[in-house]
């Protein structure tokens, strides 16, 4: 894609964090170019292309299961630029010709002033932190460094681009960023970080939840989330967007080292890692959710402060200001239907069979792989799908257990013979 993207003579870098990770000898998670091109001008050249967003227009190029993001350089508009434009108006400098690429107006909010076109050292520059603005020319093989990016590498220190203060206002997500890219690396905050993130962690509340909550989803998955959500603890901004999580019990700690353990144990992000198996980390073992309906806490009745109302395990639930979605909790409900089941050694065959059928069968197993500390039933259930045979139907036989040798057979049934027929 470089190659092609220069070929037409684009700039066109390897940039951000997986620059960072090869440079740290870790393999990156994914890779992302950043070009001189506009995204209808890459989308001409790779047709398995697609244009996405309204606020940031990236192009997604599709390689099998994977996908690299393509995104123009970019830089950040000055306060007078913004008050010229107008804040009712796009702040996309260049607009596109290509039918293909859908319009909208840029929304309110100070982070919509950096999505202008720009060369690549406004680009580098309007990134969030210097070990993440660091551009890689697959072309001289040299490292672009415009920000100090490489020394604070060498330092292992986590430094903002700009006043940290400033950054912070501009989005207080960053301060989340922060803590959780040092956690993940082993780095430090830098000084001016950590002080900037204790002056205005007040700000993380006012971050868009579902946002927090996707954040909150990508630590449970990086296999460093017990130490993640230490950092964020000691930072005090744990508690302001999930005050649940103030002063946890040890339960929840032990969870999330059964996570990361299973995590760590995959070089890449396993698919089965699904929301509801991650989510019932921050929900069970704080007493937020509960299986059993009549001792689960509800959640707060908006119309009576401070009173509950009577639930069931698919309502919805905020997890303070989080809100986790109806079908994650629809489907954790399930598993944990199933789990008990799966170690019950007098488990009927039909019900056993029912179980296999059933849609939450596979988050269960994985669920009970990470959490229940029962690795002879996982393995058990796992033999007795995937090689102890199948019946007509195709699921794994089952009576006693998911082992047991002597599972009955199903009986054919005899076809009806039609009247008149011979």
């Amino acid at each position: 894609m470089l190659y092609r993207l220069q070929e037409h003579h684009h700039t066109a870098y390897l940039v951000g964090g997986s620059v960072r990770d090869l440079l740290l000898g870790r393999r990156p998670k994914d890779f992302d170019i950043g070009t001189s091109a506009h995204p209808y001008q890459v989308k001409k050249l790779f047709r398995n292309c697609w244009i996405i967003g309204r606020r940031f227009r990236l192009a997604h190029v599709k390689f099998g299961p994977k996908t690299i993001e393509v995104a123009t350089f970019r830089r950040q508009v000055s306060d007078a630029e913004a008050d010229e434009i107008g804040h009712e108006e796009p702040v996309i400098v260049a607009s596109s010709p290509d039918p293909d690429v859908e319009g909208g107006r840029a929304p309110s909010g100070p982070i919509h002033r950096d999505n202008t076109f720009g060369t690549p050292e406004e680009d580098a520059f309007r990134r969030d932190f210097t070990i993440n603005g660091l551009f890689y020319d697959i072309e001289t093989h040299a490292i672009i460094d415009y920000v100090g990016g490489l020394s604070d590498l060498e330092r292992r220190v986590v430094r903002s681009i700009g006043d940290p203060r400033v950054r912070f206002v501009e989005d207080p997500v960053r301060m989340l960023r922060a803590i959780v890219m040092a956690s993940r690396l082993g780095f430090e905050l830098d000084p001016l970080v950590s002080e900037a993130i204790a002056e205005h962690r007040a700000l993380i509340a006012t971050a868009a939840p579902a946002r927090l909550l996707e954040e909150y989803y990508k630590i449970l998955r990086s296999g460093y989330a017990e130490a993640t959500f230490r950092a964020l603890g000691r930072a005090r901004l744990l508690e302001l967007m999930t005050p649940e999580l103030k002063s946890p019990p040890e339960a929840f700690w032990d969870w999330l080292e059964r996570l990361d353990r299973y995590r760590q144990r995959h070089e890449s992000v396993p698919p089965e890692l699904t929301n509801p198996i991650l989510v019932s980390a921050l929900l069970m073992p704080t007493g937020v959710w509960q299986p059993d309906a009549s001792s689960a806490p509800a959640p707060r009745d908006a119309g009576r402060r401070g009173r509950r109302r009577p639930t069931t395990p698919g309502d919805r639930v905020d997890f303070g200001i989080l809100p986790v979605a109806r079908r994650d909790l629809e489907t954790l409900r399930h598993i944990t239907q199933i789990v008990p089941k799966l170690s019950d050694p007098l488990l009927p065959e039909r019900i056993a069979r029912t179980l296999v059928a059933r849609a939450a069968f596979p988050d269960a197993l994985v669920w009970l792989e990470i959490y229940g500390n029962a690795p002879e039933i996982v393995a058990e259930w796992k033999h007795a799908r995937e090689t102890a045979g199948e019946d007509e139907d195709g699921v794994p036989p089952a009576s006693s257990g998911p082992a047991d040798d002597h599972a009955g057979h199903r009986r054919r049934r005899r076809r009806r013979r039609r009247p008149g027929s011979v």
